[in-house]
């Protein structure tokens, strides 16, 4: 297919109106989950407690992101926060895959790492990757806190976990580009909550 510039103005007019369409959506279902859930990470932080997460492809991506924003920073200077993300130790997974099973790779480390009142974070668009399906069903037998971030109908995930985020509109790329704005949400609201610090401004 040759180059076309129309038509490739005309996607990226779609691609645009459709992630807006999304999000807009999202917010107008999610409003009170997203408070709900922004409540539980400061009470779990302001009580000692660190944040577990985990996910498979690019929501494995999304949770080393939002671990880095809090163990570094988001767009302040200030204390880190507890936070591990359970996809970023290549040992412990690819030993656990051989050893076990995929399937385990995250109840292996939520097992070893993982303390009552801890949050378990999990990312999965499907709703139903077992080895975040099985790592949330063992927090929550653990006494963690569970929350998922989902898309489509939440699949298995959102029948099991406490607090469930779902965006129920839109394909696979538009869902993970909500799920990273829920992120960023969340590390704003902490900064200003724990530490006094300003919103984010548009400049």
């Amino acid at each position: 297919m040759e180059f076309n510039k129309e038509r490739v103005s005309k996607r990226i007019d779609e691609i645009f109106n459709q992630s807006i369409e999304v999000k807009l959506d999202f917010l107008k279902k999610n409003k009170p989950k997203l408070i709900e859930v922004v409540e539980v990470f400061v009470q779990a932080f302001k009580s000692g407690h660190k944040l577990l997460a985990f996910g498979n492809g690019g929501s494995a991506c999304d949770t080393q992101h939002f671990v880095g924003e809090f163990v570094n920073r988001f767009m302040h200077d200030r204390q880190p926060l507890p936070a591990i993300a359970l996809t970023a130790d290549m040992s412990i997974l690819t030993s656990t895959a051989n050893d076990y099973s995929y399937e385990d790779v995250f109840v292996r480390q939520l097992s070893a790492l993982g303390q009552k009142g801890d949050i378990a974070f999990g990312i999965t668009t499907s709703g139903n990757s077992e080895n975040v399906v099985r790592a949330l069903k063992k927090a929550h037998d653990m006494g963690l806190v569970t929350v998922a971030l989902t898309g489509n109908d939440g699949g298995k995930v959102g029948k099991i976990v406490d607090h469930h985020i779902n965006v129920g509109l839109g394909k696979t790329p538009r869902i993970q580009e909500t799920h990273i704005v829920v992120c960023h949400l969340i590390c704003e609201m902490l900064d200003n909550i724990l530490f006094d610090l300003p919103y984010v401004g548009h400049s």
